[in-house]
This record gives C-alpha cells, structure tokens and sequence, in this order.
C-alpha cells in the first residue's frame, strides 16, 4: 500500500504532457490589436490573466469555422467555472463581408462571451504572418457568395502570461482541448 502511494504521488509530480501540439520553448505571443464586434479595441496583450483561444476564419465559412468554434465553445462549457478564464477570439479573414454586427451575431451564436475581431487588410497582414496564417481569396463564379476563403484552420492557445503555448489542428478532439486549458488555467501566469 505504501508503494502504491509513493507511485501516485511521484506520478503527481510529473510533468504535465500536452495534448495539442506545444510551442517549445513558448514564447510571447505577437501583440496586436483590433476593432471587436461592439466597436471596441481589442489588443492581446490586454488579456493577461485569461487562457485566450484564437482562430482565424469569415462568417461565410460553410464547415471549418463552425466547427471549430463549436469546439472551442464546448471546450469552454466542460472546464465549468474554470471556462470564465478562457476567452474565445475569432478574428475575421473577410473584412469586406464580416461587418461588427455580423461578427457578433456569428461568434455569440456558439458562445455568449466569444468575440469577433476585424480588421483592414492592412491591419490583418501582420498577425496573420506572425501567426503563420496562410489564407487566400477564391472567387466562385455563378455562385451568390462570389468569393470564398481558403485558410488554414488552427486553434491557437495563447496562456495567461501572454505566451503562445498550444496549436490545435482541425478536428482535435474536445477532450485534448479541454485537458490543455484545464492546465493552463490551473498554472495560471507561473
């Protein structure tokens, strides 16, 4: 009995091992900031404290984006109370078609707290090469949409000292998800 005690508290002080695809070492994440669904500045940087899930995507998105914020809005409903220290952030690669209203309806629409970010094209040239966010515009002739976006399609998870620590690839399961913010949320800042 004894051994099996001295086990589970040598296993206890293991090092945590992460389930999405860690940033070794992390390191800051690149600031920036731009216009929320209210009209509001938002900069990263300002959100020190909180486990920030960003994703990159447009509101026209008919699969990837939906079901990546889906998943990070059921990731943030199993952490329970511990989910208030996650923010979710969509941040739009459409500023022609995403306007703020139509940003708000969209993320709210998975999550009450979600928050829809835009930006000029210009604006957006720099965080999507920080983040290493390819995307391009395609045209659909004949179709009511015109245009659609392709993209990469990664949940990025920026800790609560402002590092990038964790990348999520499409289709990660919302269990490997919710294990990753559980422990940075628990770690908080250290």
């Amino acid at each position: 009995m004894a051994l099996l005690a001295l086990v589970l508290v040598l296993a206890a002080c293991g090092e945590y091992r992460f389930r999405g695809g860690i940033i070794d070492p992390p390191f800051e994440a690149p600031d920036f900031t731009l216009t929320d669904q209210h009209g509001q500045p938002f900069r990263l940087s300002e959100q020190r404290g909180n486990v920030v899930m960003i994703y990159f995507g447009f509101t026209n998105c008919p699969d990837m984006c939906p079901a990546a914020l889906a998943d990070m809005a059921a990731a943030r409903r199993q952490l329970g109370a511990e989910g208030n220290r996650v923010l979710g952030v969509f941040i739009s690669l459409d500023p022609e078609r995403d306007t703020q209203e139509r940003l708000g309806r969209y993320v709210t629409a998975f999550d009450s707290t979600f928050i829809g970010l835009r930006g000029s094209e210009a604006e957006l040239a720099p965080i999507v090469k920080d983040y290493g966010v390819t995307y391009a515009r395609r045209e659909l002739p004949g179709s009511a949409l015109k245009y659609t976006i392709d993209h990469s399609t990664f949940i990025y998870v920026i800790d609560a000292a402002g590092r990038w620590r964790v990348l999520f690839p499409h289709g990660a399961a919302v269990d490997d998800i919710v294990s990753d913010l559980r422990y940075l949320v628990r770690r908080g800042s250290a």
